[in-house]
């Protein structure tokens, strides 16, 4: 499988082109499922996962001109005959998933079995948003300011304190089995300022948590892996953390 791993989309030409090229063919000679799923724990999450659907978003996804687009849930998978949704993906050149929770996502990709039949679909481009971007990592680290009550498998789970433009903050960062197609984490939106807890510094306390490279990348960067091979695509920022490199 081919991923196209974003922090927002496709928000940039850089991006846009990438992706065309891991599809082979014009965007509009393909069809691509939406998956919505991890944005459903936030409030409001139903009418977020509208506004991504509808093309309401700052960078589109679902409004690039795909000759079809349908809806993947994969809460829904479990109720249905595997046959049935194989089919559908096996027609299927993208998968577009959402953000949001990704403790939650990586959840319900493992409960649908889709986690179990990603490494066999070797052409299709998997274009990951936010959460479902960290969801294709073997190893998974995120912060909450409130502990996570719906479904999820978490490692384990630590305070630990971060600076934000309000002082020391305290959030308690989870750690969880994701994918696996990826053998590096991700951090999203670095130095957004509506995502304090991935400033550069805070970023590094972050990596610092996990044994394995770690990428901290901003909404105008993308990290595009083919066969193993990993690539930046980038108008913006980034930082890779190793594990011996941290601090």
């Amino acid at each position: 499988m081919k991923l196209l791993l974003t922090s927002s989309g496709i928000s940039n030409t850089s991006i846009h082109n990438a992706l065309i090229g891991l599809l082979g063919k014009p965007i509009d000679e393909c069809n691509a499922l939406f998956i919505p799923t991890a944005i459903y724990p936030f409030p409001q999450g139903p009418f977020m996962a509208w506004r991504a659907m509808s093309g309401n978003t700052k960078s589109p996804l679902c409004q690039l001109g795909w000759k079809s687009l349908g809806i993947l849930e994969l809460t829904s998978l479990v109720g249905i005959d595997k046959k049935t949704w194989m089919s559908t993906i096996a027609e299927t050149d993208a998968l577009l998933v959402w953000g949001g929770d990704v403790l939650y996502l990586s959840y319900w990709l493992q409960q649908s079995g889709l986690t179990e039949i990603l490494p066999s679909l070797g052409k299709m481009v998997y274009v990951g948003v936010s959460a479902g971007s960290m969801a294709m990592a073997s190893l998974i680290g995120e912060t909450y300011v409130d502990p996570p009550n719906g479904s999820c498998n978490p490692i384990s789970s630590e305070d630990i304190s971060f600076t934000t433009p309000e002082g020391k903050v305290k959030r308690t960062f989870f750690t969880a089995h994701g994918a696996g197609l990826v053998d590096f984490s991700i951090i999203p939106h670095l130095d957004n300022a509506n995502h304090p807890d991935a400033s550069l510094t805070n970023a590094a306390i972050w990596a610092a948590k996990l044994p394995v490279p770690v990428y901290a990348i901003d909404d105008q960067t993308a990290i595009k892996v083919v066969d193993d091979k990993v690539e930046i695509v980038s108008e913006g920022q980034w930082k890779l953390f190793t594990p011996e490199k941290v601090n």
